[in-house]
């Protein structure tokens, strides 16, 4: 009869088994997951199977200016697609310096844009911003990575433009934006295709429309339609499901 020390694994392939396992946990009843970051873009946590991005910090901010951007991205498309009405309140979050926020502006001239940032940097280019270019109905808000501050069932629309891949609370944020739809309130959710490999973006930082509406659906926000009118995004809209 072998002695039982014999069948036993040696010390550190036991300890190489039980990492293997705990990579291979399946989530949480939240989604979540924590594990070793499959891409060194990304962070050590994962949501519903997929890998959240490094946020993008203040530093950055002028690739959020970048003189190609209206090209590259048909902001001017998008703004038409978001079909906002004179009345509007939109919440633009992840508004980093306001790029989307300062020309939704104008076009929502009796309503106000609520510009959502975590990071205090970027509140304050916000608010200098605001001064620049006098735009009295946008309103810096700061955030925090689990509760975007926004007003119990106030908000018509919420945009968030290449930001939602870095949210690193993505379920606590998106019911919290849910809760703060009104009953006709919208979420547009703008994100680099996954699904085209010609476009020239770090797989991290894409979504494809499938893992959207697996989180957006998670969260209780039904699917309406994606729009493929931009360059190299989608533009997906969900609403409060019934």
């Amino acid at each position: 009869m072998l002695h039982s020390a014999c069948t036993q694994l040696p010390a550190e392939s036991t300890a190489a088994t039980l990492a293997e396992q705990r990579r291979r946990m399946p989530p949480d009843s939240t989604g979540y997951e924590t594990r070793p970051p499959a891409d060194p873009n990304g962070i050590s946590r994962y949501y519903l199977g997929r890998q959240i991005a490094h946020v993008m910090g203040h530093e950055g901010s002028d690739w959020l200016e970048r003189s190609g951007r209206k090209e590259e991205e048909g902001t001017d498309i998008l703004l038409r697609e978001l079909k906002l009405k004179p009345t509007d309140v939109v919440a633009d979050l992840g508004a980093g310096t306001g790029y989307f926020s300062f020309l939704i502006s104008p076009l929502v001239p009796k309503g106000k844009v609520l510009a959502v940032d975590i990071q205090p940097e970027m509140i304050a280019s916000l608010k200098a911003n605001k001064e620049r270019y006098k735009a009295a109905n946008v309103e810096p808000v700061l955030g925090t990575v689990q509760n975007p501050n926004l007003p119990a069932r106030g908000v018509d629309l919420v945009l968030i433009v290449d930001a939602y891949h870095e949210f690193d609370h993505p379920r606590e944020i998106m019911r919290a934006v849910r809760a703060s739809l009104t009953p006709t309130g919208r979420v547009a959710l703008v994100e680099y295709r996954a699904e085209d490999p010609k476009v020239p973006i770090k797989r991290i930082h894409k979504m494809s429309v499938e893992q959207a509406r697996r989180e957006m659906s998670a969260v209780g926000l039904e699917f309406v339609e994606s729009v493929e009118a931009l360059p190299q995004q989608h533009l997906m809209f969900f609403r409060r499901a019934k």
